[in-house]
């Protein structure tokens, strides 16, 4: 499988199958808008808290595709970013934002069209006083993501997936889409059929 080129979306439910429940970034990390979705690679941001210059430094090093993952150490006060900022995202092409901490200018953000996952919003500004890092280490919601490493997002949370193991996992997604899909249409015919599973399910 060419994962590196290859654009794929599944929903994070399933890749959490596929990845046996490990990877779920929780801290209430949430969409913007629920109905924005979001996969691609990481290129990650490292801040002190309050700070934002290093956003800048990693919109200019992305890649089209890439996600913008931004560890803000969960700091509710500052925004990393604004609609402006996100524009720019945007504009040369990055595939989403991924942020522990939070954004502003929430409204135009949404507007935007651009998926955005954070813990909210704030009226305050990021400072650029230095010592943010790009492509190194983070932690987002307490998961661990390096460089690289793939991306997925909707309304039910965020998913990240180690870049060694995205091709195992894609394909035990794929697996597990399948045995769901004829679950379905095998058990959801009829009330019969539905209590027909219920008791060989409940007799184990």
């Amino acid at each position: 499988m060419t994962t590196q080129t290859q654009k794929v979306y599944y929903p994070t439910t399933a890749i959490s199958d596929g990845q046996h429940g490990e990877g779920f970034v929780a801290g209430g990390i949430r969409p913007i808008r629920e109905d924005f979705t979001l996969f691609g690679k990481a290129i990650t941001v490292k801040l002190p808290v309050g700070e934002n210059g290093a956003v800048l430094e990693a919109i200019a090093q992305a890649e089209r595709g890439d996600v913008l993952v931004v560890d803000a150490r969960g700091d509710l006060n500052r925004a990393i970013a604004g609609d402006f900022v996100m524009s720019m995202m945007k504009a040369v092409g990055i595939a989403g934002l991924v942020v522990d901490g939070v954004i502003r200018d929430i409204e135009a953000a949404r507007a935007l069209d651009f998926p955005v996952f954070c813990k909210g919003t704030t009226a305050v500004a990021g400072v650029k006083n230095g010592g943010g890092r790009v492509q190194v280490p983070v932690a987002i919601g307490e998961v661990a993501v390096q460089p690289g490493d793939y991306i997925f997002g909707d309304a039910d949370g965020v998913i990240v997936v180690p870049q060694s193991n995205i091709d195992e996992v894609l394909e035990l997604t794929q697996a597990k889409i399948q045995s769901d899909t004829e679950r379905e249409e095998s058990v959801l015919q009829t009330e019969e059929t539905v209590r027909a599973y219920l008791a060989k399910v409940t007799s184990k």
